[in-house]
């Protein structure tokens, strides 16, 4: 069985069919894949700062993570958030397990260097042990992206750079899920879906300005996986029925990132 991180982020959440997790609960029982999630929640976190009134601020498209701030990133997505994919896999017919990046020290983090994000981590080491627990006996774990420092502090840590990471300690394909076919190009006035993205095609297309904003990290994590051995990295549409299948089989799927 072969491990198979699945990523989607809190935007297509709520577009997520029930199909799509039926479909990672037949990937699961096939005997062939190891499914692994892991997930976002930035317009949820969104919403909640809003109800709460807590002020908050972005830098560099990144959100400002205070200690206030923190406090609800983990709520929302070590409880909302994670508890309902979790709920979502077991009505589709599947065993899910939702744990954070914090619970047995998964995701170790430090600060990253641009101090003025706050409490936003970035990964330093993935310790495998409660996630082969879990597989090892036939749960599909469910990650919310949070991490610890060698202190006990806590970092709030992007989803597509955990999930990166989770690929590259467990040495399995990568899936990004978003709400869109893959990556465009326009040609002759259409938007057509790429097959395939090279690492130079998509520093080229960062560059101009064609791939921005919440891609611009899923681009960057595929290629950092991809150096670490992760076999192959996709961008498809969760919300196209039986996408994730056809990538299972090898089919030609959304964008696959290629060196």
């Amino acid at each position: 069985m072969k491990p198979l991180v699945i990523k989607f982020g809190g935007s297509v959440l709520e577009e997520l069919p029930p199909a799509f997790y039926q479909d990672i609960v037949q990937l699961h029982k096939s005997r062939k894949w190891k499914p692994v999630i892991v997930h976002g929640g930035g317009p949820l976190i969104t919403e909640m700062l809003t109800q709460l009134a807590v002020e908050t601020e972005f830098v560099n498209g990144m959100r400002k993570t205070t200690d206030e701030v923190l406090d609800v990133v983990e709520m929302v997505l070590s409880g909302k958030v994670n508890k309902q994919v979790v709920r979502n896999i077991t009505q589709a017919g599947g065993r899910a397990a939702g744990i954070s990046g914090v619970d047995g020290n998964l995701i170790q983090a430090r600060q990253v260097e641009e101090t003025e994000l706050g409490q936003v981590g970035q990964v330093e080491a993935v310790q495998t042990e409660i996630l082969q627990s879990l597989m090892d006996r036939d749960f599909i774990p469910v990650i919310s992206p949070l991490g610890a420092g060698l202190s006990g502090e806590r970092y709030n840590i992007n989803g597509d750079v955990a999930a990166a990471a989770m690929a590259k300690a467990l040495g399995g394909s990568l899936c990004f899920v978003s709400n869109i076919p893959g990556i465009y190009r326009e040609e002759n006035g259409e938007k057509k879906v790429l097959p395939y993205i090279s690492e130079p095609e998509a520093k080229g297309m960062i560059a101009d300005g064609v791939i921005k904003e919440g891609m611009i990290p899923k681009i960057q994590s595929a290629l950092d996986a991809l150096m670490y051995k992760v076999p192959e990295v996709v961008i498809l549409d969760g919300t196209e029925k039986g996408s994730l299948i056809s990538f299972s089989k090898g089919h030609s799927v959304g964008t696959q990132v290629v060196l």
